[in-house]
């Protein structure tokens, strides 16, 4: 898996290619603490997520309480089909912020 990270302004960008199972999670779980530790505002662009499993799922949701008890924000982003009826089927949906586009998320963050 490839993660592409930039910053815009104080916010961490991340984006994972590909799938995020249980054979990369362990990599994406460290970048996206990590970012989270570093800025306390990190977006996750989905637009090139393929596929997400529950270890995917698990890693998300360990960042968002993370973030919860740091007072930072974790958003998502430019979910795909496959992904995002992951989360409306898990009930993820309703813990995350999440947002159409990149540029939607980012004007989100306060």
């Amino acid at each position: 898996m490839d993660i592409q990270e930039q910053r815009q302004g104080n916010i961490i960008v991340l984006g994972p290619v590909g799938r995020l199972d249980s054979l990369n999670c362990r990599e994406f779980e460290g970048r996206l603490l990590s970012a989270l530790n570093d800025s306390g505002k990190v977006l996750v662009d989905c637009a090139a997520l393929e596929y997400i499993s529950s270890a995917g799922l698990r890693v998300l949701l360990v960042a968002a309480k993370q973030a919860r008890a740091a007072n930072g924000q974790l958003a998502l982003a430019a979910l795909r089909d496959n992904p995002r009826e992951v989360f409306d089927i898990s009930g993820f949906s309703a813990i995350f912020s999440i947002h159409p586009t990149v540029e939607a998320a980012l004007a989100s963050f306060g």
